[in-house]
């Protein structure tokens, strides 16, 4: 991709974490931004009051092709980069067609829309480490092999052959980035590292006295959102498309993620987190952790923020949310 030509990015599911992050740093470097969303009424007030005023803000459900088409048509992209899919633990069990559905055939609908409309789109899949979770291999590489244990895993591994198939195929430039672990202040709920740290804010200004929690040595690969996001820009920015493992490559366990939280707002975490069993998860038979050597190498990405850095941010996030409030 020439630097200096005009470029227009379409994000899908702008008002998530990954997609506000991409579209700053766009933004940022003169790119215009299109976000797509189901509510696009609620979609400011999901967003930073800034980025909301840069960005146009469009609707999509990802099931309507020919809405899709019409988008392309309209706003001309000349890079796509697809974050809109139900969340791990999201509907799995309950309506797992409709995972498959928008978390894998979706991402057909637009390789395909692409191939049609135009060729030269490039487009980046933000695919998940869930892909590799029944591997049984440790530290997980472009290498490994795929082997889901879950739903929302699957979805994903039918995204990513369709995005090795309309490149290797058609010739379309299209690649997956393999997420690991990335949290940022804008983490939605429901995952562990917001909940650790509303708690110890919480529990600092006496609105809460106790967290329960499961696992305390369950070991993530944790990184920053922020930095997350920049390696997919690099990877369409690249001169020829691959997939790519975006890792920090080291593990920190749920226990100094508290350790870490609490400590920033004065406190032990051992004084207030209760472990309860229906907290646990199934025992993991390998280590999830990433190995992003070829990121480091082919695209001269890094991550730039350090586990306390990155969890000193959410603190300090929430504690302005928490005097605002």
């Amino acid at each position: 991709m020439v630097q200096n030509e005009i470029r227009t990015a379409l994000i899908t599911g702008i008002t998530g974490q990954d997609a506000s992050y991409l579209a700053e740093y766009l933004v940022g470097r003169g790119v215009t931004v299109v976000g797509t969303t189901r509510d696009v009424a609620g979609a400011a007030s999901q967003m930073p009051p800034a980025l909301a005023e840069q960005v146009t803000i469009v609707e999509w459900d990802l099931i309507d092709k020919e809405r899709f088409v019409a988008l392309l048509t309209d706003h001309r992209p000349t890079e796509i980069y697809n974050f809109a899919a139900f969340s791990s633990g999201q509907y799995m069990d309950r309506d797992p067609e409709r995972v498959v559905d928008i978390n894998g055939v979706a991402v057909v609908r637009m390789l395909e829309a692409i191939r049609s409309i135009d060729p030269s789109i490039r487009f980046c899949q933000a695919s998940s480490s869930e892909v590799f979770a029944g591997s049984g291999i440790s530290p997980q590489s472009e290498n490994t092999p795929f082997v889901p244990r879950s739903v929302y895993g699957a979805a994903k591994i039918l995204a990513d052959n369709a995005v090795k198939l309309y490149r290797e195929k058609y010739g379309v430039f299209c690649c997956s980035a393999y997420l690991f672990n990335h949290e940022s202040p804008r983490r939605g709920d429901g995952f562990v590292t917001t909940k650790i740290v509303r708690a110890a804010v919480a529990i600092k200004s006496g609105r809460q006295t106790t967290l329960a929690l499961g696992n305390l040595a369950a070991a993530r690969d944790w990184g920053f959102a922020g930095d997350y996001v920049r390696a997919m820009a690099l990877m369409l920015e690249a001169e020829r498309p691959s997939d790519y493992v975006v890792a920090s490559g080291a593990t920190h366990t749920v226990a100094e993620f508290c350790d870490r939280a609490f400590g920033a707002v004065g406190l032990d975490y051992r004084d207030h987190v209760v472990v309860d069993p229906a907290f646990f998860r199934p025992v993991e038979a390998m280590q999830i952790v990433g190995d992003p050597t070829r990121a480091h190498a082919d695209l001269g990405w890094a991550p730039t923020t350090t586990f306390p850095a990155l969890v000193d941010m959410m603190i300090a996030a929430e504690l302005g949310d928490a005097d605002r409030g």
